[in-house]
């Protein structure tokens, strides 16, 4: 009768070890999708107000922004952090100059332009960055001021796992306000 009860505790050990298996990755399943979705509403809510003050959406409003961190990205750099075709790239940065938001100087070596900066391009990418924040701030509110430094921590602890070469770093960052991101968690280098 023992020899039952080891074999009957034995499969039920089993049993729970399985549950929890099961119950540990319909959590995990649960996490990830529920991350998504919040991923995909800030990124929304990014896009449209990005689209009210630029009147303009796609790659546009990171080109601004990357174009604005000051190291004069030629347009090939441009086009592989934004991950566009050259042709697309062209396009972008002639209708940015055209705007009167970007020029065209020449490039360290002479042989490559650089982009730089309007005036008119710093106020835009100062209003960009300010209306981001503000289209992201609403999702924080929920949280009391201990889930926000905690919520903070896990974001540096995400970002930071993440293997990435520096292009996907640059990528990651394409929108990205530099002067508040501090100790940042995947330091991108946006020199050629």
């Amino acid at each position: 009768m023992r020899s039952l009860y080891v074999r009957s505790a034995h499969v039920w050990s089993q049993v729970e070890k399985c549950a929890l298996r099961t119950y540990s990755q319909n959590m995990i399943d649960q996490t990830a999708n529920l991350l998504g979705a919040v991923g995909l509403a800030v990124s929304d809510r990014i896009l449209e107000t990005a689209q009210t003050i630029l009147n303009h959406s796609g790659e546009t409003p990171a080109a601004l922004v990357v174009i604005g961190y000051d190291q004069g990205p030629s347009n090939d750099l441009l086009r592989r952090i934004l991950g566009l075709s050259h042709p697309g790239t062209v396009r972008l940065v002639d209708r940015l100059v055209a705007d009167g938001l970007v020029e065209r100087r020449k490039g360290p070596d002479n042989r490559t332009i650089a982009l730089f900066l309007t005036d008119k391009g710093y106020s835009r990418r100062e209003q960009l960055l300010v209306g981001r924040l503000e289209a992201i701030k609403p999702f924080l509110s929920p949280l009391d001021a201990a889930e926000q430094q905690t919520f903070d921590r896990l974001l540096h602890k995400i970002l930071s796992s993440m293997e990435t070469t520096d292009l996907e770093r640059c990528s990651l960052c394409r929108l990205c306000d530099n002067r508040i991101c501090r100790n940042c968690p995947i330091p991108a280098d946006f020199r050629d």
